[in-house]
Parts: structure tokens; C-alpha cells; sequence
């Protein structure tokens, strides 16, 4: 499938979706996020589709934030309407039944930030920078900043980061446990292909209610949590693949998952 301001590629079960905007940084417009939308859904409704990478083209961003130039003259009313198209994005992204990485490749300001926090992993660049810089120019992040970073990082530090408005290096980011993992510039997309398809492989009916579990039981208490835990795990006994995981496991052989 083809877009404007997106690539969108498709190999061994993976879907790779490139922001492709480089003389903006690749920074969101209001035309890019409906487009990521359209992708994530198609990726949703693509049953060959396992896993999805999500990254920028060029070097030197993953995505560098919103489009202010787009933004600066926004009413309320307007601004809402960007808002809510970013958040119905992120969240089709966030709950989307199969494992979404980031690769960051650069700097992930703002809306880049965002982005990446919506996908279940994030794989970043020695050279990746991330923030949210929204207060230095009169705003605060639109697109779940305030709620997301601070169940990754906790509170305190997305305070820090949303009030001061500063940048962080991969490093940084790996330490406070933004980042997943870090790789030299040239080898990150490699690594992060090469472990999107370790979970293209896997059983996707169990990947799919490990997350959904992990996604939905994080704000339960502990107890509505474990049971929604207990009910996903019991729901993966309807499918071929536990038979055959199992059996693999007991015969002592390699598992042939199928996806059933």
C-alpha cells in the first residue's frame, strides 16, 4: 500500500512503517497521523502482518515532534480535533493485537516521543534524543506525554522532563527505562528486524493476551488483574499452537506454530 508521507513495507510477517517526511524531520502533520492510522489499521486487519517496526527515514530523526508550522494558528476547537486524531492513532497502536518496536533512529521530540511510547518496545540509535519540549513553546503534550511517560519512567522523572522541557540521550533514556535497548546507528533497523521476526515466529493468539493482559490489567488491582491474567492464559488453551507447544516441549523438538 501506498502513501504520501509514509513507506510501508511488508517481509517475513513484518511490517515495516517508515515516517518519510526528512526535509521536515519527519515531524507529524495532521495528513501523517491519519496516514499512520490507515496503516495501523490495515496491519490490524492483515492476518500474514505478525509484528510491526515503527521508524523515520534518514538519519536524523525518528520523528522530531508535531508540525508546528501546521499547529501555530490552530483554535481550540481545531487544536482539540488534532489532539483526538493523535490520541485515536497512538491508541489503535498501543491495543493493536500484535507486538509494535520503535526503532528510533534519531531525535524523538515531543510527538516522537509519543509515538514511540505507544508501540510496545523501544530499540534506539547511540544517536537517538528524546523529550518533551512542548512548555518551551507554550504547550504540554497533546498526544498522551503526560500520561504515558510517567508509567514508564514514574512520575517524578516525567515531571522533570514535562515541566523542564529537556532532552535525554539514549543512554539516559535506557537508564530511567524509556529505552529498551541500544544499538550503534548502522545496526538498529538489523536488530530490530531481526527481533521483530523472533516475535513473527511466535504463537500470535498468546502474544496477543500477553498484551492484552499486560495492556488493561496495569491500572486494575492486583487481584481484577491476576484474574484477567487467569482468563487470557485459559483462553490460549483454545488454540492449536498451545497443542503444539506443548507437545514440542514434551517430544523434546522444536514447536511449528501456525497461528491457531
Amino acid at each position: 500500500m501506498e502513501f504520501k508521507n509514509l513507506l510501508f513495507t511488508v517481509e517475513d510477517g513484518v511490517a515495516t512503517i517508515t515516517f518519510n517526511r526528512p526535509k521536515a524531520l519527519n515531524a507529524m502533520n495532521s495528513e501523517t497521523m491519519g496516514e499512520l492510522l490507515e496503516a495501523v489499521n490495515l496491519c490490524k486487519k492483515d492476518d500474514s502482518i505478525k509484528a510491526i517496526i515503527l521508524t523515520g527515514s534518514g538519519d536524523k530523526a525518528f520523528v522530531a515532534g508535531a508540525d508546528i508550522s501546521e499547529m501555530k494558528d490552530l483554535r481550540p476547537k481545531e487544536a482539540l480535533a488534532f489532539m483526538e486524531l493523535g490520541h485515536e492513532t497512538l491508541r489503535a497502536l498501543e491495543t493493536l493485537p500484535k507486538p509494535s518496536i520503535a526503532a528510533i533512529n534519531g531525535f524523538a521530540l515531543g510527538g516522537g516521543t509519543e509515538i514511540s511510547m505507544a508501540c510496545d518496545m523501544r530499540f534506539a540509535s547511540e544517536t537517538a534524543r528524546f523529550g518533551q519540549p512542548e512548555i518551551l513553546i507554550g504547550l504540554i503534550p497533546g498526544w498522551g506525554g503526560t500520561q504515558r511517560l510517567s508509567r514508564l519512567v514514574g512520575l517524578g522523572r516525567a515531571k522533570e522532563l514535562v515541566m523542564g522541557g529537556g532532552q535525554m540521550d539514549a543512554k539516559r533514556a535506557y537508564e530511567i527505562g524509556l529505552v529498551n535497548q541500544i544499538f550503534p546507528a548502522d545496526q538498529l533497523l538489523d536488530a530490530t528486524k531481526k527481533f521483530a521476526k523472533r516475535l513473527a515466529g511466535m504463537p500470535g493468539f498468546a502474544i496477543k493476551m500477553a498484551k492484552h493482559a499486560m495492556n488493561f490489567g496495569y491500572d486494575l488491582s492486583l487481584d481484577n488483574a491476576n484474574r484477567l491474567e487467569m482468563e487470557c492464559c485459559a483462553q490460549c488453551f483454545s488454540t492449536d499452537d498451545q497443542k503444539e507447544g506443548m507437545g514440542a516441549f514434551l517430544e523434546k523438538r522444536k514447536p511449528n506454530f501456525q497461528g491457531k
